[in-house]
């Protein structure tokens, strides 16, 4: 059997890798081609061109890289067609993606899936049909995407989301870095995660350090930990310099980067952080927290218009509760925030309602399941009609 993937991120990177590793679990002998990064290629991928090309973000970054990926949109598909493969799967990062696809399907009947749903349930609900017309089959991160996807005309399978293997730091971990930290077993620690893009960091971390104001005056003994993103350490310590609490930012080129973040994760007794999936992350640690975003004005009124749901955060979303706050948009605001953190410092009713909101999304999520990767092939190999 032969396949052709495309990852155009690192997160691609690491849905490809596991989807390959089941693959070659189910299907040995398995062909791979296509475009990938590092965790694809120890998979045994030789990558057309590397990934990083594709890893571009915003119409600003997109504009003078134009004609290069149309280039690259052109070359894969040619690469495709020639080979002939078993099937075409593409990994998020639809906006290249979908452009391969649409290319392949005008020129033959090769099978087209593509892995991770587009979120048709939050805005823009047409992606869905519009996709249909060059996508067979979908492989969804999230339980409630496949009647979306199989209204649209395309098979949907739910594989589970890779949050649920992602490694986690344990107790001893978690104690050591407080140590570390020279914050004591009894002291609250509280996580702020402004975002891990540049634009949003710099909108969000004027109103998180102004919310913290009330929350430190009624709990000065409350630290505040700031893990900064890949390439903006600089930035998020000059942005908390002159936050309350004498905030420790976690640089992301610290040997343990990776390690200390995590353990920081299990540590912390609640959370403020920017929309996205990092609170899902929150939720594998049972962390309680308060969720805030805001965007450029003109964004926030088309997006606004466009929404369909009272609420953005995924665990809300897949545990069907609102037990997560959320304050987005005009609601992004400094006073309610820290209200909102103060709520979860001193009711313990709150406290609890978010852990078993975060415990229900992880079994939903596949937690203590069969591994997403395996079951994305499962549904990759069942869809050729080759079992597995």
């Amino acid at each position: 059997m032969k396949l052709f993937l495309i990852a155009g991120e690192a997160s691609g990177d690491a849905l490809g890798a596991a989807l390959m590793s089941g693959l070659k679990a189910l299907a040995p002998g398995v062909e791979f081609h296509g475009v990938g990064g590092p965790l694809m290629q120890a998979e045994g991928l030789t990558s057309l061109f590397p990934m990083d090309e594709l890893s571009v973000m915003g119409i600003a970054e997109v504009l003078p890289r134009y004609r290069a990926l149309m280039r690259r949109i052109d070359q894969c598909a040619e690469k495709v067609l020639h080979l002939s493969p078993d099937a075409l799967i593409t990994i998020d990062s639809p906006d290249f993606c979908l452009r391969v696809a649409r290319r392949v399907k005008a020129a033959s009947t090769i099978r087209t899936v593509h892995y991770v749903a587009p979120t048709v349930w939050a805005w823009r609900s047409g992606r869905a049909h519009k996709m249909a017309r060059v996508i067979d089959q979908v492989l969804a991160l999230f339980p409630f995407e496949p009647p979306y996807m199989q209204a649209a005309g395309m098979r949907c399978d739910f594989v589970g989301h890779p949050v649920v293997t992602q490694p986690r730091a344990r107790a001893p971990e978690a104690a050591a870095f407080r140590m570390a930290q020279g914050i004591g077993a009894e002291t609250r620690l509280l996580l702020v995660l402004p975002g891990s893009r540049r634009g949003e960091v710099t909108r969000l971390a004027p109103v998180f350090g102004a919310a913290l104001g009330p929350v430190l005056a009624r709990h000065p003994s409350v630290r505040v930990v700031v893990p900064a993103a890949p390439s903006l350490a600089e930035e998020v310590g000059r942005l908390t310099a002159g936050w309350p609490g004498n905030p420790v930012v976690l640089d992301p080129a610290h040997p343990d980067a990776a390690a200390r973040k995590r353990a920081a994760f299990a540590a912390a007794d609640l959370a403020l952080a920017a929309s996205g999936t990092v609170s899902l992350e929150l939720a594998a640690n049972a962390t309680p927290m308060v969720i805030a975003y805001d965007m450029a004005w003109l964004s926030r009124q088309i997006i606004g218009r466009m929404l369909k749901l009272d609420t953005v955060t995924l665990v809300n979303l897949v545990s069907e509760t609102r037990a997560v706050p959320e304050f987005l948009g005009k609601d992004c605001q400094p006073e309610a925030i820290g209200t909102a953190l103060l709520r979860l410092l001193d009711d313990n009713a709150a406290r609890d309602a978010q852990v078993q909101a975060a415990r229900l999304t992880m079994d939903r999520l596949g937690a203590g399941g069969e591994a997403p990767g395996l079951r994305a092939a499962r549904a990759v190999l069942d869809g050729l009609g080759q079992g597995g």
